[in-house]
């Protein structure tokens, strides 16, 4: 995500946490009485049967300097005390720490991952857990350990994902922090006075997660505490979330966010919406709080783009919705806060779904509320502003639980699995270090593993030359993102473009579940279909959990600073020694039951690891192409930098879209968007026959099209355009582009919700006409409420 100009008008740090969060965060507490304890007593007590505390650790980190270690248990490693007895701040802070990696000063890097365990235990600390960059922090899942804030804790919250310096200034670009994990861990705020206190401070970007995470508060109407503060950033997904207490469970602030199955217990006000673009909130639980979302920050000028909330409960709470949008007067902006309800119950002692910012009552409660909405709203091209009850959406059943509401499921951890079925992919004679090539150890590996086994890819770099075949029945698991690069001249030709990683071959049927993997190509490799999906699969038997897609912009793609960095004072084709991919996502026609959570399509857009960072150009064919009939759910994806589109659903039906989001490639049009990948019709591909010759702004990638299709469902999207040849000149005149949404052929029972885009003229492009940008202003974007066809 890039930096813009004008991120400061809406990146508000509340003055509240100022005042109560941020107290002296560089101030030591005093250290505790001496506590002697063997560590081989510590390490005997934190025993888990729990998979990866007890696999073998043979991950090659290529790129980082020697005798660099990726995984790092607290305890066994660094001395942290699972009894609680002992500060274990600087014990954790080490473990994360060691070995030269990215923090302060350091904006990115990917050549030093980490892991950091945490075996079962009780972890008190003073001081916040810095999580530096690359890092994933991950918690026993069989017994998650509790973190537990001393009550002379010090500091902005019990983790940190970017600190501000003693000058306010971040370790990490908000909008760039990409790469981190949080899951399995109680956080205990308890013991803290009840004026301070937050659980994480959560400023991050893509490819970002937290998951079964408890945040223990001390109730009542005196507390002051909270679970998640997040002032900025640019995410980002998250789920399974359970928060007790405190004065906010969740305080939110991004430009857009996909959270899931969070639920809320006897908190003041569960979220607070501090502002967005845009954010999709789906099975969300609210117990016995004060409000379950308050929205209304900024009443004479809102704050807030779009929430929608759907498949919810709220019970025993007076105020449901707190938002400060009116029908009349109009609220200004004209597009923002709007606000979709879809299958909400409030059924349960909610007198109040939706009150103004005076707390008058706008919508009753004490039911479900089915189809609800505020903001702008469209039928076709045309439109208008609306603020109450909506006709529902007719939803697909196959997209549809058995309590119908829209399916998800939580990525595995299999902790129930014993080590001895995680097979490694070494043990097929893989080497994993960026060179040698691995194609047959993985197909030896493919062909092998049994049900019951589960293939293990220990990190490194591995090197493929030709289409790599997952058979149905399988579950693949990555260690902290391991690099499977597609290389050679057999992925050379965009005339002949081939799968590189095929999950099953047309016409069978079975399961497939894959989890912590990252997809690059090693050099150009135009004809690559980087993951094609043909595996027919029932709802939950297949799925995609933190996959991510990365062309260009690190360590071992050959595709970095040093060969690609941008050139925009010059009119130039494309460069050939830059070139990515031909497609990197296709769920073919054979495919059904495909499931996608957290999953990031990016082409680089800078570079990761050489310093300063440059833009680069990257070239890149299409990112993610929609041929099912389905069912296909993707949830919290986002597609980015693609050259002719960054999602396609064509001739496809009973697809489920929960917050997407896209960003136009900031060289466009310097060269267009027909460069270097020529339009396919083969491939349904957009000919740009609707732009005059030669326009630069008409002939950019679309954010979204939509072809041909029936039974499709956006809750939620975010497509930006920020550059014109890299300039930033037409982001306030909002035409950086022409088109950004079209829709063309024969469509139906077509829904988009909370629809934002930035700097494109039409946000959707019809046969019959357009939805206009400025006609639908919203806080920085431009925002729809509703579409439908």
């Amino acid at each position: 995500m890039v930096a813009f100009k004008g991120t400061s008008l809406l990146a508000l740090v509340a003055s509240l946490l100022v005042s109560t969060v941020i107290a002296s965060p560089l101030a030591h507490a005093a250290p505790d009485a001496a506590v002697h304890v063997k560590k081989s007593d510590l390490v005997a007590r934190q025993s888990s049967s729990y998979w990866l505390a007890n696999i073998k650790r043979q991950a090659l980190t290529n790129y980082a300097p020697s005798g660099y270690k990726l995984y790092r248990n607290v305890v066994a490693d660094f001395g942290a005390d699972p009894t609680g007895a002992r500060d274990s701040t600087d014990a954790i802070n080490a473990a994360i720490s060691s070995g030269s990696r990215c923090g302060q000063g350091c904006d990115s890097t990917t050549v030093t991952p980490a892991i950091v365990y945490f075996p079962p235990g009780t972890y008190l600390v003073s001081r916040p857990i810095i999580q530096y960059y690359y890092s994933q922090l991950i918690g026993d899942a069989v017994n998650p350990p509790t973190i537990k804030a001393a009550a002379s804790f010090q500091g902005m919250a019990v983790i940190d994902a970017d600190p501000y310096d003693a000058n306010g200034v971040n370790w990490f670009t908000n909008q760039n922090n990409f790469f981190r994990q949080v899951r399995n861990f109680v956080i205990d705020l308890t013991a803290m006075p009840q004026t301070a206190g937050a659980g994480i401070h959560w400023q991050v970007a893509q490819a970002t997660s937290l998951q079964n995470i408890v945040f223990n508060m001390i109730p009542g109407s005196g507390s002051k505490q909270l679970g998640i503060f997040m002032d900025n950033g640019s995410g980002g997904f998250m789920s399974d979330l359970t928060f007790n207490g405190g004065q906010y469970g969740a305080f939110y602030g991004s430009q857009q966010f996909t959270t899931r199955n969070l639920v809320f217990n006897n908190v003041q006000t569960a979220i607070f919406m501090n502002w967005n673009w845009g954010w999709t909130m789906a099975g969300v639980t609210i117990n016995n709080c004060g409000i379950g979302l308050d929205m209304s920050n900024g009443p004479a000028n809102q704050t807030v783009g779009s929430v929608i909330m759907m498949d919810s409960k709220i019970s025993n709470t007076p105020i449901g919705i707190k938002t400060a949008f009116t029908l009349n007067p109009v609220s200004v902006p004209n597009g923002g806060g709007s606000l979709v309800i879809d299958n909400v119950d409030m059924s349960t002692n909610v007198p109040n779904a939706v009150v103004n910012a005076n707390n008058g009552q706008i919508l009753a409660g004490n039911r479900v509320i089915q189809s609800w909405a505020q903001g702008r709203y469209y039928n076709s091209a045309s439109g208008r502003r609306i603020q109450g009850g909506n006709a529902a959406p007719t939803k697909s059943a196959q997209l549809l639980d058995s309590s119908g509401k829209f399916f998800t499921r939580s990525k595995p951890q299999y902790q129930n699995v014993a080590v001895g079925n995680f097979i490694s992919i070494r043990s097929f004679g893989a080497v994993g270090n960026g060179v040698a090539d691995d194609t047959a150890a993985f197909q030896r590996a493919m062909a092998a593993i049994t049900s019951g086994q589960i293939l293990y890819i220990d990190h490194g770099a591995y090197v493929i030359t030709s289409t790599i075949v997952v058979p149905p029945n399988i579950k693949i698991v990555g260690e902290h993102w391991p690099l499977i690069f597609a290389s050679g001249s057999f992925f050379g030709d965009q005339r002949n473009p081939r799968p590189f990683w095929q999950v099953g071959t047309p016409g069978q049927s079975g399961s497939v579940e894959m989890q912590d993997l990252m997809f690059e190509t090693k050099g150009p490799a135009p004809g690559a279909i980087m993951m094609q999906w043909n595996l027919k699969s029932t709802p939950g038997a297949s799925g995609l959990w933190d996959v991510h897609f990365r062309i260009g912009g690190t360590a071992g793609t050959d595709l970095q600073s040093t060969q690609c960095t941008k050139n925009p004072t010059v009119a130039h084709g494309a460069n050939s020694a830059c070139i990515g991919s031909y497609l990197l996502f296709h769920v073919t026609p054979s495919a059904s039951g495909v499931y996608l959570e957290n999953t990031w399509l990016w082409v680089s857009d800078h570079e990761l690891d050489i310093r300063p960072y440059n833009q680069i150009d990257i070239y890149n064919g299409r990112g993610l192409l929609v041929e099912s009939t389905g069912p296909s759910w993707f949830w919290g994806t986002s597609s980015e930098h693609n050259t002719l589109y960054n999602y396609q659903i064509s001739k496809a039906s009973n697809v489920f879209m929960g917050f997407i989001q896209t960003e136009t490639p900031y060289y466009q049009g310097n060269p267009l968007a027909t460069t270097p990948f020529t339009p396919n019709a083969t491939w349904s591909d957009p000919n740009f026959s609707l732009c005059p010759s030669g326009q630069a702004k008409c002939v950019k990638s679309f954010g979204l099209r939509i072809q041909n299709s029936n039974n499709v469902y956006v809750y939620g999207a975010g497509m930006y355009s920020f550059f014109e040849n890299y300039s930033q000149d037409c982001v306030y005149p909002n035409n950086c582009q022409q088109h950004m949404t079209q829709i063309e052929g024969t469509n139906s029972n077509l829904y988009m919700y909370a629809l934002s885009t930035k700097a494109a003229i039409n946000m959707v492009t019809l046969p019959n006409g357009n939805v206009l940008d400025a006609d639908n202003r919203s806080n920085f974007c431009a925002t729809v409420a509703g579409f439908q066809l």
